[in-house]
């Protein structure tokens, strides 16, 4: 294929209750969530975005909670850990903060040169703090909970387990990530030059079970396209190579189609534009329920099936911290 992506967009994973999900990600990992909408499919559900202070793509974990959702398992077939960057300095100061929340934790661990500390939310999603020794220049959310010197600078890498690589590295490869290391049975690829947001590794294990997708586990994967130009070509690209790949669909702060690596996994290539402030200004990201024009009818109804959110007021600079 001609074209390449630039890193990860966003990753998308399914929860269970809505509250216990927003409360970890917003007052424990001290993300911002940037858009409360509804799943566009399934609108008895939310689909919250969390990311940095405007949602930047590359920096952004999604949820569709589901209160009572049954139990997912990590298996082949899924992106099976998804790592947050974090600046080297800082993952001692997160190894205590999440341990005094009662998370618990791994010992800090050097793989490919970056210490990495690895843990689960509240669904038993696995997740991992990682500091590359070269540093992250993105900047983080500045939320008053946790000290902008130590916060998450966005997406790290995810980490696919599939049965065999040899069709897994050659889609990757098409969608212009280059082979960077080999530690055992893991295999690492990276978009354009490399460094946090445009890492995959693909862990490879025949003897581990099918996963399941549900609560705590990733739905799928979404890497980066600029433009609406670009990925209705890489669309056709896609659809050339004998990809069974969605129609584009509308997903009002970006554009996405969706198709499956040869592994299992649930890929989408997401468009940059148009972004969160498309429907809301910056300062007042993900205070209120944001629906699709096609769904505005039906808000009074979708808002009775929706529980109410508690947020932080520090999601919204303008008002006083609570």
């Amino acid at each position: 294929m001609t074209i390449a992506t630039s890193g990860l967009h966003h990753v998308t994973a399914i929860a269970g209750d809505p509250q216990r999900n927003a409360d970890f990600y917003l007052r424990t990992l001290g993300l911002r969530l940037v858009k409360s909408t509804v799943n566009f499919d399934d609108p008895g559900t939310y689909h919250l975005y969390y990311g940095d202070g405007s949602g930047k793509p590359g920096t952004l974990l999604t949820f569709f909670p589901w209160k009572g959702a049954p139990k997912g398992r990590r298996g082949t077939g899924q992106a099976t850990t998804t790592s947050f960057s974090v600046p080297e300095s800082s993952i001692g100061w997160w190894k205590q903060h999440l341990g005094d929340l009662g998370v618990t934790t791994s010992e800090v661990r050097n793989r490919d040169g970056e210490d990495a500390l690895t843990f689960l939310d509240p669904d038993g999603l696995a997740l991992s703090l990682v500091a590359h020794p070269q540093g992250d220049p993105r900047e983080p959310w500045d939320n008053g909970i946790v000290p902008a010197e130590h916060g998450i600078r966005g997406l790290h890498s995810v980490e696919l387990s599939v049965a065999s690589e040899d069709a897994t590295a050659e889609m990757l490869s098409g969608l212009g990530l280059t082979a960077t290391a080999q530690d055992g049975n893991r295999f690492r690829f990276a978009a354009g030059e490399g460094g946090p947001g445009t890492y995959v590794d693909v862990r490879v294990d025949p003897a581990v079970a099918q996963g399941l997708v549900a609560a705590g586990t990733v739905h799928h994967v979404a890497w980066r396209a600029p433009d609406e130009t670009t990925q209705a070509n890489w669309r056709g690209e896609l659809l050339e190579a004998g990809v069974n790949v969605t129609s584009i669909l509308d997903r009002q702060y970006f554009r996405s189609i969706y198709f499956r690596e040869p592994g299992g996994t649930l890929l989408e290539i997401a468009t940059d534009e148009p972004g969160f402030t498309a429907d809301e200004p910056l300062l007042e990201l993900g205070r209120a329920l944001k629906l699709p024009p096609w769904l505005e009818p039906d808000r009074e109804s979708i808002e009775a099936m929706l529980p109410k959110l508690d947020l932080p007021s520090g999601n919204n600079p303008e008002q006083s911290p609570a």
